[in-house]
């Protein structure tokens, strides 16, 4: 079968890879030999393609791949090598061409691809905004009740003032006489 990426058919293609990695988070551990790996799945697939395009048609393929690659938009790829992995879509990661030498119209052309996953869609949260709104007024209403109770704090502190007035002097009278500055 021949490589198919969205609506192009891809022409003689020459090399087409998988390259698929394990996403590990290394971690030290107090008192163990070595580093302890954690799983953390996988990356995303990454796909190589390289080919050659020649004759006339061969710019119009080029800028049809070019215009692909602008738009930054998941395609379709369909291939043999990637039937077993399960892929679906993918988004082009780099894309090279170059002309080659001693036939017109001829260009080798290498595309990375990369496995696309739809974004999971956040949570509805909005009943959880109305709970936290509602404990915050609550809050917000125990705090102006508190507010209610400051002049009596206010009075209650003045029995204080008058013996702890001179109790500064009295602590650096006290510094002085053993021997401090």
């Amino acid at each position: 079968m021949r490589p198919m990426l969205d609506d192009i058919a891809l022409p003689q293609v020459q090399t087409l890879k998988l390259r698929d990695a394990r996403a590990l988070a290394a971690h030290r551990a107090p008192q163990m030999d070595g580093t302890y790996f954690q799983n953390m799945g996988r990356h995303a697939t990454a796909i190589l393609v390289a080919g050659v395009a020649s004759g006339p048609e061969a710019t119009e393929f080029l800028s049809s791949l070019t215009e692909k690659f602008d738009a930054a938009e998941p395609l379709s790829f369909v291939a043999d090598i990637v039937a077993d992995a399960e892929i679906e879509q993918v988004l082009i990661d780099d894309f090279k061409t170059r002309e080659t030498a001693g036939k017109p119209d001829r260009y080798a052309y290498a595309l990375v691809l990369r496995e696309y996953q739809e974004p999971v869609e956040p949570e509805e949260v909005s009943a959880l905004d109305d709970v936290i709104g509602d404990e915050a007024s609550d809050l917000l209403d125990d705090l102006v009740d508190g507010l209610d109770l400051l002049p009596e704090f206010d009075t209650g502190l003045e029995r204080f003032v008058a013996p702890l007035s001179g109790l500064l002097t009295r602590l650096q009278d006290l510094n002085r006489s053993n021997g401090g500055d």
